[in-house]
């Protein structure tokens, strides 16, 4: 990390660049421009971290030069990013780099909610402090290009497993994939990073056919397309936690991922960066399958907000929420940066997005995660006869404050909210009940709104004599749903009501720690589709025999 912003500079045509000097290696950042949109939605998660291993030091026009005849330069503008020349810093060039000089580069590279020119800009959100600048890149999406003795580096000693600082602290970064131009070595490619895409052009028949043997995604070139071998090889795969998985087509998903934003007014309750604005910009991502805009009909709408330190494009695909609503057609929203927002702004994004999309106004819901399930839970607070449901996740705030740690003022005391909330069960945070008094309150507050019949009157003090050790009481009904996926358990306890409907379901996740799974999101949406919040406020939906008959199949 570097404590100043480097100094900017501007190609005749608007492109931009930076220059600086790190420990092991020069970094070129060439930032090709725009469009405004990407001021407003972070598109740091979803573009592709495109890093030039030069084979000889270049001058930033050269540079420039080089991304604009190869295409690099397009590639990085379709998804708002930037192209990063790497040259090491040592004497004798890539055949002195050390072996660790990848793990370096990620070690100065981060996506963050802040950022600006190529950089990502580092705060601490509870001081508010800024704390430095990093290059703007995400581990998990990270290519390779390297010709002739760079290319030779790579070779040497980046098709394998690599560890360093990963997106969420120490972890596994191997390179999402790698794109290998006239090497002069045949390359051995690590038993254990078979998985690594490489495109190889213009190399021996021995080079050919020992990345053959030794890996499992292979393009064979004689020249290079740099755009070509992009998009129709590169970008079918992301890394997540070391793991290679299928990057999303959209188009062949039949879906859209639609980029917009609202101008709304700034209200009173706003302690974040435009608090002393009139009016400021909150940006969404729109998930939907095309076919259900097309029928006239009205579509379900879900919020979707994303952890502290994310962003839209992350929440959405880390969750799967994409697939969710792909598979049950419902029309995603998930909110940019909504820490700097309130839940009275989030209503004002609502109503405008009404305007644009069919959306039925008896199904609205609202989920998020960590940070985002503190901004579900606001409106659960401050807005309850908007929403036919809501699934926090992961995180609870003290009942009666807002994500800002202030006062939300007159709460919900009495309408109902069906409610789904999972935790995992090692996460370090304070998520679930047996972990701190908040989530007990949390809980406490849910089954007096929701007019539970169970008694809640647990305490921690007491959790050594729990019956269920997670949440203090069992449900009416549990239901252990396993996660082959992740080898792991999701238990439900589902709570009847007063009424005999089912409302409430508090759940976690064995083996899981502060994060959110597709499982849990999905098994959330098969609950908040049962119920609608009809004209005059009341819900509609819930008989506990069909939520019970949701978790049996």
């Amino acid at each position: 990390m570097i404590e100043l912003m480097p100094e900017v500079a501007s190609f005749s045509d608007g492109s931009k660049h930076w220059e600086h000097t790190y420990e092991n290696f020069f970094a070129t950042v060439y930032i090709p421009g725009s469009a405004p949109i990407a001021d407003i939605v972070n598109f740091g998660f979803r573009a592709p971290y495109l890093l030039v291993f030069e084979e000889n030091k270049l001058t930033p026009e050269e540079a420039k030069n080089f991304a604009d005849s190869t295409g690099l330069t397009n590639i990085a503008k379709t998804y708002c990013g930037s192209v990063v020349f790497i040259y090491p810093t040592c004497d004798g060039g890539w055949d002195n780099a050390p072996a660790d000089l990848f793990a370096s580069i990620i070690s100065e590279s981060r996506i963050s909610q802040y950022y600006k020119d190529g950089t990502a800009v580092m705060r601490d959100r509870f001081t508010g402090n800024w704390t430095g600048y990093f290059i703007r890149g995400a581990v998990l999406r990270t290519f390779l290009y390297g010709r002739g003795k760079s290319a030779d580096y790579i070779a040497k000693h980046c098709l394998q497993r690599i560890e360093g600082d990963g997106l969420y602290g120490k972890g596994d970064i191997t390179p999402v994939g790698c794109i290998l131009e006239n090497l002069s070595v045949v390359p051995q490619p690590a038993d254990n990073a078979r998985d690594i895409p490489v495109v190889s052009v213009g190399n021996s028949e021995a080079a050919n056919a020992a990345l053959s043997a030794g890996l499992d995604h292979l393009l064979i070139k004689e020249s290079a397309d740099y755009e070509e071998d992009y998009f129709g090889f590169c970008d079918r795969f992301h890394r997540m936690m070391g793991n290679l998985i299928p990057q999303a087509n959209m188009d062949e998903m039949g879906m859209v991922c639609e980029p917009g934003y609202c101008t709304v007014p700034t209200s009173g309750d706003n302690r974040g960066d435009d608090k002393d604005t009139t009016e400021h910009n909150i940006g969404y991502l729109a998930y939907y399958n095309k076919k259900i805009m097309e029928d006239g009909k009205k579509v379900p709408l879900l919020f979707c907000f994303h952890g502290g330190g994310d962003s839209a494009f992350c929440m959405t695909n880390v969750s799967g929420w994409f697939r969710v609503a792909a598979k049950y057609n419902f029309l995603l929203i998930s909110v940019e940066h909504h820490m700097n927002s309130t839940a009275t702004e989030a209503v004002a994004v609502l109503n405008q997005l009404k305007n644009k999309y069919p959306v039925d106004t008896e199904q609205i819901y609202s989920t998020g995660f960590s940070m985002g399930g503190c901004k579900s839970w606001d409106l659960f607070q401050e807005y309850p006869k908007l929403f036919a449901g809501v699934a926090p996740m992961s995180a609870t705030f003290e009942v009666g404050l807002n994500v800002f740690g202030q006062e939300a003022g007159p709460i919900n005391r009495d309408t109902v909210v069906p409610t789904f909330y999972v935790g995992g069960e090692i996460t370090p945070l304070p998520e679930l009940p047996f972990q701190a008094q908040k989530c007990i309150d949390r809980v406490a507050y849910v089954f007096a709104i929701n007019k539970v019949v169970a008694d809640y009157d647990v305490t921690l003090e007491d959790k050594d004599n729990w019956k269920n050790p997670i949440y203090g009481i069992y449900g009416d009904s549990v239901y252990k749903i396993p996660d082959p996926s992740r080898g792991s358990v999701l238990t439900l306890n589902l709570f009847e009501s007063e009424n005999g409907c089912c409302y409430t379901v508090f759940g976690s996740v064995d083996n899981q720690g502060h994060e959110v799974r597709h499982h849990s999101c999905e098994h959330a949406w098969k609950f908040l589709q049962n119920f609608r919040r009809l004209p005059d406020g009341t819900i509609a939906g819930g008989n506990m025999e069909d939520i019970k008959a949701i978790f049996e199949v």
